[in-house]
């Protein structure tokens, strides 16, 4: 376990030296959170009514998105492990005495971490000073609050576990550009990163929320407005926790498979 925190801690710092990009994505989810809220406004004005969040509710599920971007968006993927896999330095890899699955959890967990601590603070300080129902709120009370940090480690913690299915499938393929397109595509759209999931039809949404997307940035976002309390609540943090352990075995037992079939050739 030592060894792994190691690696994290490495692999945080590491991240943590690039400010330069991390002040260039803060302008850009300013822009893009700007662009998302005006966009909604117009549609909030013809009939309000008709929405299933309030606006200062929608606002919230945007400034937090767009903050914690790194944690929760399955596109920030790690180039180097893709690099390792296609060009064979994984063999240095499986030479450790490490477990590959873990090893790359960890690698990809703190790089995520670390781009999410540089441009987090910047756009929930900004956000909170916005007038309302433009800005980022407090949420309804204390324990809701409590909620979502439990809920978005969770939800964390799935992104990365879905992610390393991506890496794996990546074994098998000569080149992961079509691997990488399909699995974004499907989480960004899936987990409410294009459109908050209560904004679907009833029935897809029922239905989305018993998969591992929802669990990813859905349920934090929605807790944090007061969308989500109560036995619903619940329901979602189980559904995190089983799916996230549903999500890490089948990646171990995949990945214990993959490792089998490497070749690496030259010299």
């Amino acid at each position: 376990m030592k060894s792994y925190l190691a690696m994290f801690r490495i692999r945080f710092l590491h991240g943590l030296q690039y400010r330069a990009a991390a002040y260039a994505g803060v302008a850009t989810q300013f822009a893009w959170g700007f662009m998302e809220i005006l966009m909604f406004a117009a549609f909030y004005k013809e009939n309000a009514a008709a929405f299933p969040m309030g606006f200062s509710q929608l606002s919230n599920y945007i400034w937090l998105q767009q903050a914690f971007l790194a944690l929760f968006m399955v596109w920030f993927l790690d180039e180097e492990i893709f690099a390792g896999i296609r060009e064979g330095h994984v063999a240095y890899e499986l030479a450790r005495p490490l477990d590959l699955y873990w090893m790359w959890f960890m690698k990809n967990a703190a790089v995520r971490l670390s781009k999410a601590v540089l441009r987090s603070m910047p756009i929930l300080l900004v956000a909170a000073f916005l007038p309302a129902p433009y800005g980022l709120s407090l949420p309804p009370n204390f324990g809701s609050f409590l909620w979502f940090l439990v809920t978005a480690a969770l939800g964390y913690f799935t992104v990365v576990a879905y992610c390393m299915l991506v890496y794996i499938a990546t074994f098998y393929t000569v080149n992961p550009s079509g691997v990488r397109i399909v699995a974004v595509s499907l989480a960004e759209f899936l987990s409410g990163g294009i459109i908050p999931l209560p904004f679907l039809p009833d029935g897809v949404r029922k239905v989305l929320e018993l998969t591992p997307f929802a669990s990813m940035q859905n349920l934090p976002l929605l807790i944090y407005g007061g969308s989500v309390s109560g036995a619903a609540l619940l329901r979602g943090v189980a559904l995190q926790v089983c799916w996230l352990l549903a999500l890490v075995l089948l990646g171990r037992t995949w990945m214990s498979r993959a490792i089998k079939k490497v070749v690496v050739q030259g010299g």
